[in-house]
């Protein structure tokens, strides 16, 4: 049995992983043919963003089918394959299973709109108000109302994010059968772990106007949730010992995760929050540009892995995913500090309690994509708040820099694969722009580089399943006040661990808070770790300290 205590976790874009056939698309056979590469940097589980069939409004996050393969990624066939090969080098594979909506492509929304009773109530039907305003004022997340009328039906459909993505019903047992069936599907071909998107979201605790904000008090952490998961767990992948799952948790809290993935509770494994992923924000405005909060973003941090362990609760730990800006352009430095703030925010993360999650890319530094025109933007919610920001009066200047460090497209540029053209992504064209620092930084540049941050990120996975105190330790923040130092301690039964952090460019001084004799430095970002001048820490220097009584 896999402990995820110990596993790491890599996540694959497959649209922007590797192309094999030359259209210009990634596909499942991409990801086969590079799992030497992941097996060489020693992850566990592979997590699969949707390959399902799909129109694609969402990139796959709008499924049409559930059981059959997209052709654009592959087929059924090259699917078996990959698992095959996966299971040839002890990697399992994570399916991304999105079960809050459909595309409203899906045939079950097809009957539901042609008029067919029992598949209506598989979505979220209401009449308007009797002005014919929609039945709430909730705000899409990907802007605009969260309801559309349709005439033929003389009824609104909820679409939390875009139009053509139909929220399920999850009070209708039916759709609750029907969604357990597809979990069972994929655990019959295989399949030993799960991620599910917005998974918090399945509840709404009613439909009312919501006159303090856009809408997700209502729909958020809902007061069914955690009996509609116990009810997955017990009827899908609660029968699998071996199976790990992990819930992406939209603006949820504390209270509710201790719940979603207690170690007794039979809900999930783990889960994703992204509170410390705003400390950019303005409130919950990403759309804006303002400096990161470094205390915020500690605290967030700190409270999270303190509270999550106190009520024996698990972490999924992560800076990057498909939604979110490259890490180091966000929170680094991508000039002169690019290779040591990289590993500098590997090593926070890493050694933390919880599982890693590493976003493909990520592992060699890459970095946001500054596109400059809106062509060659891709993402429905980015295409959409550039309206919606020039219709606010921004200039298209000022929309464009916000969208060059907020857009969801930083993500989503081809993995950087070698310095050949298109960064050896593919031999077409790629559906996306690479990015064009790809001949500075490519995973075939690193590989050999005993420095790089690939082997850095490679040390980092081989010290969790060294070192019992990363898997199974407590954590103890250290100098939370502190204005550029993120440290804290980890201890397990005789093991000790002190891991620092330095997350700027000028030289800041930190008195160590505990005796430091017995202590050695087992990873550092600079050739040097010298624990003894211990007042004065470099420009993004990070070292991780051992100790076993």
């Amino acid at each position: 049995m896999y402990d995820f205590k110990k596993s790491v976790v890599y996540q694959i874009y497959p649209k922007s992983f590797y192309d094999t056939d030359g259209d210009g698309v990634g596909n499942l056979s991409g990801v086969t043919a590079k799992l030497d590469y992941l097996k060489n940097l020693g992850i566990d589980y592979i997590w699969l963003t949707p390959f399902f069939v799909s129109p694609q409004r969402d990139n796959g996050y709008d499924i049409a089918d559930y059981y059959n393969i997209d052709p654009s990624f592959g087929t059924m066939e090259e699917l078996n394959e990959l698992i095959k090969e996966a299971n040839k080098r002890d990697i399992r594979l994570m399916f991304d299973m999105v079960l809050n909506h459909t595309s409203t492509e899906h045939e079950w929304f097809k009957k539901s709109l042609a008029g067919d009773k029992y598949y209506q109530d598989f979505y979220i039907w209401k009449d308007g108000k009797a002005d014919g305003t929609p039945p709430t004022n909730w705000e899409s997340k990907f802007g605009g109302n969260a309801w559309e009328y349709v005439p033929s039906i003389g009824k609104w459909y909820l679409h939390l994010f875009d139009v053509t993505q139909a929220d399920l019903n999850w009070e209708n047992p039916n759709v609750r059968k029907e969604l357990q069936k597809i979990i069972r599907f994929w655990i019959d071909k295989g399949v030993k772990a799960f991620r599910f998107d917005v998974i918090n979201l399945i509840s709404k605790s009613c439909y009312e106007d919501d006159f303090e904000g856009d809408g997700r008090k209502f729909y958020t952490d809902g007061v069914r949730v955690h009996e509609y998961l116990k009810e997955l767990n017990k009827a899908t992948f609660g029968t699998d010992a071996e199976i790990i799952t992990v819930g992406e948790m939209s603006s949820t809290n504390l209270e509710n995760c201790v719940k979603y993935a207690g170690a007794d509770q039979d809900e999930l494994t783990m889960v994703f929050s992204f509170h410390h992923l705003k400390v950019d924000f303005v409130g919950n405005q990403k759309w804006v540009l303002v400096p990161f909060d470094f205390k915020k973003l500690k605290n967030i941090l700190f409270d999270w892995q303190t509270e999550m362990a106190k009520n024996n609760a698990w972490n999924a730990l992560f800076w990057c995913n498909h939604d979110q800006p490259r890490v180091v352009s966000r929170f680094g430095n991508t000039s002169e500090y690019w290779e040591k703030s990289a590993k500098m925010l590997a090593t926070v993360i890493h050694c933390m309690r919880g599982t890693p999650y590493i976003y493909q890319g990520e592992e060699i530094g890459m970095t946001n994509a500054d596109f400059e025109n809106i062509n060659q933007y891709r993402d429905v919610e980015s295409l959409n708040y550039f309206e919606i920001l020039k219709n606010q009066g921004l200039s298209e200047q000022s929309a464009y820099q916000i969208l060059k460090v907020h857009s969801r497209d930083n993500s989503r540029t081809p993995m950087q694969w070698n310095e050949s053209e298109n960064a050896g992504f593919t031999t077409g064209t790629p559906w996306i722009s690479v990015n064009p620092n790809y001949k500075h930084i490519s995973a075939e540049n690193q590989i050999n580089d005993e420095n790089s941050i690939f082997n850095h990120y490679k040390k980092l996975i081989n010290l969790r399943k060294q070192y019992d105190v990363i898997a199974y330790g407590n954590i103890i923040p250290l100098e939370v006040n502190h204005d550029s130092v993120f440290a804290y301690m980890r201890k397990y039964k005789n093991e000790q661990m002190i891991i620092i952090n330095q997350f700027y460019k000028t030289e800041t001084t930190w008195k160590y808070p505990i005796d430091l004799s017995g202590f050695k430095c087992i990873l550092s970002n600079y050739n040097d770790c010298n624990i003894q001048n211990n007042n004065i820490l470099r420009p993004y220097e990070s070292m991780v300290l051992y100790k076993k009584d």
